[in-house]
């Protein structure tokens, strides 16, 4: 006799997946083989025939199929296998119900969070403990509420972007497997460099008399190292110095880095002297000849 999946969870056709969500926490609930150790084997059939009627009533192709052609319609291996995985083939007592907790079914979607990393954790590597709650089903299909700590190791030269999943660590509905947690890299920007894949950027200035004379400009690493960079040639505004292996580590080989670049602007006087300005004339007149 073919059974009324509608008429198990007490709903009529028009019931929208809410419904079928509340419907089947109160009778998972109520028929569970636990809860009903006077008359278990009765509890046990009720308890599948609920797990059954959500399986095929909350994945809307089922129902499509259901409403159209009833129970006959379905392919009885493809819901048989679906209906394995949430009420574990009813296999007696708690059994049931640990299935119900640790899901099966339906996937949902993965939920994603920003991971804000410094530069310098993205150029040094860090380890960084993430606090999360997320909601799951008991043994009786209730939701409850559980925290638990993840902890990230942020390898050198992870870009924005970078996707850390921890499998089935979101939210999880009755009737389907946890959500993944997905964590993607964001870069918050740095007060002296700019990063450009694996090389780095920065913007230094110099006075004319440096950019004419040469000096010695130096830099502190995100590292925390101070690299010396002798300026010995004419610099013109906007020059480009390039040093090797300065820049980013690559992520895939962290023994080998991007580029530092360093662009210079030269800051003109504002104003000169009649002396200067005879003076500048007389030498750069020399220079010329």
């Amino acid at each position: 006799m073919a059974v009324d999946y509608y008429a198990v969870l007490k709903l009529t056709r028009t019931a929208n997946q809410e419904d079928l969500k509340k419907a089947y926490k109160r009778l998972a609930m109520k028929w569970h083989p636990d809860k009903n150790p006077a008359d278990n084997k009765e509890a046990e059939a009720k308890f599948k025939q609920v797990c059954q009627a959500y399986d095929v009533l909350s994945d809307p192709q089922k129902r499509q199929i259901y409403d159209v052609y009833g129970e006959e319609g379905l392919n009885e291996n493809s819901w048989q296998r679906a209906f394995k995985k949430t009420c574990n083939g009813g296999g007696g007592g708690g059994g049931s119900g640990r299935s119900q907790k640790s899901g099966g079914g339906k996937k949902v979607a993965a939920v994603e969070s920003k991971l804000v990393c410094s530069l310098e954790d993205l150029y040094k590597g860090a380890r960084r403990k993430m606090k999360i709650s997320r909601t799951v089903p008991d043994d009786f299909g209730k939701s409850k509420t559980i925290e638990e700590t993840l902890k990230i190791d942020i390898k050198p030269g992870w870009k924005k972007g970078t996707k850390i999943t921890f499998p089935q660590k979101g939210n999880q509905e009755p009737g389907s497997s946890a959500a993944d947690l997905i964590f993607v890299v964001d870069e918050k920007p740095h007060d002296v460099f700019t990063r450009d894949g694996n090389d780095l950027s920065v913007d230094h200035k110099l006075t004319l008399l440096e950019a004419l004379t040469g000096t010695n400009v130096n830099l502190t690493t995100l590292d925390g190292r101070v690299l010396p960079i002798p300026v010995r040639n004419i610099i013109n505004p906007g020059h480009e110095e390039v040093i090797p292996n300065e820049g980013m580590p690559i992520s895939k080989d962290p023994t080998k880095k991007g580029n530092l670049r360093i662009k210079f602007d030269v800051v003109f006087p504002s104003k000169l002297s009649a002396q200067q300005r005879s003076d500048l004339r007389r030498v750069l007149s020399e220079v010329d000849n």
